[in-house]
């Protein structure tokens, strides 16, 4: 299966940005190039599959869709672009994703913007009101500017979320095995969970003004707690 990647040049560790649930390569907006223009670090960042670019997956997501590909596409990635220790930036979904592999496999640190452990019922409600909005707006419009096939990206995210079954998805059994230095952070209006799934991870905490994407809705703030870190 191909997948769209981009990667800019620079210094190792090499940082790794991992989307949101709806997210792609450009999604994530100028983020990325400004964090590469702070640091000098190697950046690379890809669409997983069904997002952006990339090639649509056969089947719909379970339960385990986030371990998949911290576990099996992930490292994968890693090994075909001599990437060894990298510092995982996640946004939500990508922020889980990077947790899982953290527990697994050694990276030099981790960028959690707005992380989720386990299922909220403001996850739920938020995910629900999601669908609402995409079956009656011109949400679908606006998403095929940076996907593929965005009914099937809405839904490969959205179903899976709302499935009965994924009410007990919660990842607070990895936390114990990662030791890379972490950085959360989170915004005090996040829609998609509260504070108690920035508390849940062992690390330095930051809350800022923002929702469910601080790196956009308080770029400047984010990019310097970032950048300080790293």
């Amino acid at each position: 299966m191909k997948l769209d990647v981009k990667e800019l040049p620079g210094d190792e560790p090499a940082l790794v940005f991992l989307h949101e649930g709806l997210g792609s390569i450009e999604l994530w907006r100028d983020f990325p190039d400004r964090v590469h223009a702070a640091t000098g670090r190697r950046v690379f960042l890809y669409s997983r599959a069904g997002h952006g670019q990339s090639d649509l997956p056969d089947g719909n997501r379970t339960p385990r869709f986030m371990h998949e590909e911290a576990l099996d596409v992930l490292p994968r990635l890693l090994e075909e672009h001599g990437i060894e220790r990298p510092v995982l930036i996640g946004h939500s979904d990508g922020a889980s994703i990077a947790l899982i592999h953290a527990s697994q496999h050694p990276v030099d640190r981790l960028v959690l913007l707005a992380p989720h452990v386990f299922v909220e019922d403001i996850t739920v409600a938020s995910i629900e009101a999601a669908r609402t909005t995409f079956e009656t707006t011109d949400l679908k419009a606006r998403m095929a500017r940076y996907h593929r096939d965005p009914e099937r990206t809405f839904r490969l995210w959205n179903d899976i979320w709302l499935a009965p079954e994924f009410r007990a998805w919660n990842i607070e059994d990895v936390l114990p095995r990662i030791t890379a230095p972490t950085l959360v952070i989170q915004g005090s209006g996040d829609q998609y969970g509260t504070l108690a799934q920035v508390e849940a991870i062992p690390g330095r905490h930051v809350v800022l003004d923002a929702q469910h994407a601080p790196h956009l809705e308080a770029p400047e703030s984010t990019l310097e707690h970032v950048t300080e870190f790293l």
